[in-house]
């Protein structure tokens, strides 16, 4: 099915509670946090997308309202089509359905979203820490996150990102790396 043909399907089924844009040869389907099931499973019986690829968040807090975009990346083997479905989940409840009640291999990829950005998977079969070490505190794929390393080690550039070698100037201040604050404004009081 051609992008534009998956377009309209979700445009009969959700009418206007979905938008749809077509990037890249593949169409992007946003639906409200209460129709992702629904979304998830029409993609996967309705236009054949049993294929399940991955799942991922997208840090979205430094936008107006706040939110984690969770997206997910769905194929039909059959029809031969992408298929990104995605959804904004407001910073206030970071809580979306779990997938793994259409896509089993949605489990994994919901612990690390789960575990990187903080939403809450409702009826996730475990959702347990996948990745970081046990007693990690924190969400780090989010970009209020501070790396902590970054503040405890010199940049080990001698330019800071962002900065040409014609910005060199004798004597001149070392620039804090992108997300450290600055010296007094982070670690313990």
């Amino acid at each position: 099915m051609a992008p534009e043909e998956l377009a309209r399907a979700f445009a009969e089924w959700f009418g206007t509670g979905v938008s749809t844009e077509v990037t890249h040869g593949q169409l992007c389907a946003d639906v409200t946090p209460y129709d992702w099931i629904e979304a998830l499973t029409m993609a996967h019986d309705s236009l054949g997308c049993t294929f399940f690829d991955w799942l991922s968040g997208v840090d979205d807090l430094d936008l107006d309202p706040p939110g984690i975009s969770v997206v997910a990346h769905l194929y039909s083997p059959e029809h031969r089509h992408h298929l990104l479905v995605r959804t904004r989940v407001p910073a206030a409840d970071l809580r979306l359905p779990t997938a793994t009640t259409v896509y089993k291999g949605a489990n994994w990829h919901e612990r690390e979203t789960h575990e990187m950005f903080g939403v809450v998977f409702d009826g996730h079969p475990n959702l347990i820490p996948l990745l970081l070490p046990d007693g990690f505190e924190g969400t780090p794929l989010r970009k209020d996150f501070i790396l902590a390393s970054r503040v405890a080690k010199q940049w080990p550039g001698e330019l800071a990102p962002g900065q040409s070698l014609t910005d060199l100037k004798p004597g001149r201040k070392r620039n804090l790396p992108p997300g450290v604050p600055a010296p007094g404004e982070w670690g313990p009081g």
